[in-house]
């Protein structure tokens, strides 16, 4: 990509903006901020109208601001959102799905033996006939890049995986790139973790607010130099409270859970009331049980000896991921959004005038007067973290189990949730932060557990050194 600038109904997402990619690399792109993330991912698989600049794949010129080819570019992008199609099996997904299929009978067996290479050569063993709903969310990353394989996709684009890929999963992933980077396929690697980074690609670029601000050459390929280059940003981005959470000395509260979904799961842990704690999930199968276990109507948990219902209980609060998509309902009032944890506090909130006028002198202040009048749509990013986290201090739970709270998240907006957290801290709230790849948490949680399909397992102490490489984030002002 060559001095490309982009805009999108009249707003630039990318301006001047330069990359290379050669082949049989992986590239990193640490985002500064999430402006342009997107644009590059559009631009990059399809060929969008340019106002300036020149893209070109494998060396041929595929998009310039005179003219652009019609046809897609082999590129192949994996998230969190499957692209798999459901109900149907692995080697339909790699081998049938694609434009130059031509056979009219499907043969299972001669699909089963052309499948099997790939996978011997990965030192992978997924069956060809499972149905990819049935995958693990490793194993449908693993189907996904070898469907880009077998296509052709020679640049593929893997962005913020590990937030459903565990740091297990993540080791034998690289050593599969690794493998691929050896037949000449390239990767660009998109993550905000130097933990993920260092060891995993060749170079690093940092994006922020539309332009490739820097590349990290492999020689300085290493956490203390990427820690530096962050450091020459805007610091307001990167302040953070010099003093921080201070562990509170309060009363254990005893939590126990059993759930089914595909298996039974049992868990029990004791947490310190205004302690902030990380439950890693051992897999993306185990994550998503306790997320349907956490957001289910009937589900119920006990805690301090008493049996409560999750979801009506005042002093149990779920944060889901993406809160800023999941929990803010537009069709709602800014108020009335607002108000919807102090509801199981205070039944006759809706009715009751002069309790919501009370509200809003109080509050006024903090979030600005405006926000009342405005539509929930129409309010900023960083404004729906603050609604949410506020409406949670309204409700003043005992507990709050946050699923995977910094997900889709870039660095401005983590830097802003790490401060609703610390507020919740501040006021003895206890944090149960629901994670796979606990990178995100180290800098608020005290301590971390691992939560294996047969409980809680032992309490891990392995990341210490990578949660003092991230304090330098606090202490920069």
């Amino acid at each position: 990509m060559e001095r490309v600038t982009y805009a999108e109904q009249g707003i630039k997402k990318l301006e001047n903006f330069n990359m290379q990619i050669y082949a049989g690399e992986i590239m990193g792109l640490i985002p500064v901020n999430a402006h342009g993330k997107q644009a590059i991912l559009k631009l990059l698989q399809n060929n969008l109208p340019l106002y300036d600049g020149y893209i070109y794949y494998g060396e041929e010129l595929v998009n310039s601001w005179r003219s652009a080819l019609k046809k897609s570019n082999r590129v192949s992008v994996i998230q969190a959102q499957s692209r798999l199609v459901n109900g149907m099996t692995v080697a339909d997904n790699i081998f049938v799905l694609r434009q130059n299929f031509r056979q009219h009978i499907l043969q299972t067996s001669v699909l089963k033996k052309q499948l099997q290479p790939f996978m011997d050569e990965i030192g992978m063993d997924i069956s060809a006939d499972v149905r990819v709903e049935n995958l693990s969310a490793f194993e449908r990353v693993v189907v996904e890049l070898l469907k880009a394989v077998v296509m052709g996709y020679h640049l593929i684009v893997l962005d913020e995986i590990s937030i459903f890929v565990s740091g297990k999963e993540m080791r034998k992933l690289s050593e599969i790139l690794r493998h691929y980077t050896g037949r000449g396929f390239s990767f660009l690697y998109i993550s905000s973790h130097f933990e993920e980074i260092v060891p995993l690609c060749d170079r690093a670029g940092f994006l922020c607010n539309g332009r490739l601000q820097k590349i990290v050459q492999e020689a300085d390929m290493n956490r203390k130099y990427l820690q530096e280059c962050l450091e020459g940003y805007d610091r307001s981005v990167w302040g953070y409270p010099e003093n921080g959470h201070l562990p509170r000395a309060g009363r254990e509260i005893r939590m126990e859970a059993v759930f089914a979904d595909r298996r039974e799961i049992r868990f029990a842990f004791s947490v310190n009331e205004g302690e902030c704690l990380t439950l890693r999930a051992q897999d993306d199968q185990i994550l998503q049980s306790c997320v349907l276990f956490l957001t289910g109507e009937e589900s119920r948990i006990t805690m301090d000896g008493r049996r409560r219902k999750i979801s009506m209980d005042r002093e149990i609060a779920v944060v889901s991921a993406q809160p800023t998509s999941t929990m803010i309902f537009p069709e709602m009032s800014y108020m009335d959004n607002l108000c919807m944890g102090l509801a199981r506090r205070m039944p006759d909130i809706w009715s009751g005038r002069k309790i919501r006028a009370s509200i809003r002198r109080e509050y006024a202040p903090i979030l600005g007067d405006e926000v009342f009048e405005r539509p929930v749509e129409t309010l900023s990013e960083r404004r729906k973290y603050q609604l949410v986290y506020m409406r949670i201090m309204l409700q003043k739970p005992r507990v709050v189990f946050l699923i995977q709270p910094f997900m889709g998240a870039d660095m401005p907006h983590r830097r802003f949730i790490w401060e609703m957290l610390e507020q919740l801290l501040d006021r003895g709230i206890t944090l149960v932060l629901l994670s796979v790849n606990p990178l995100d948490t180290w800098l608020v949680a005290e301590r971390t557990l691992r939560l294996s399909a047969q409980g809680i397992a032992e309490e891990e102490g392995e990341f210490e050194e990578h949660k003092m490489s991230y304090s330098f984030m606090k202490k920069m002002v």
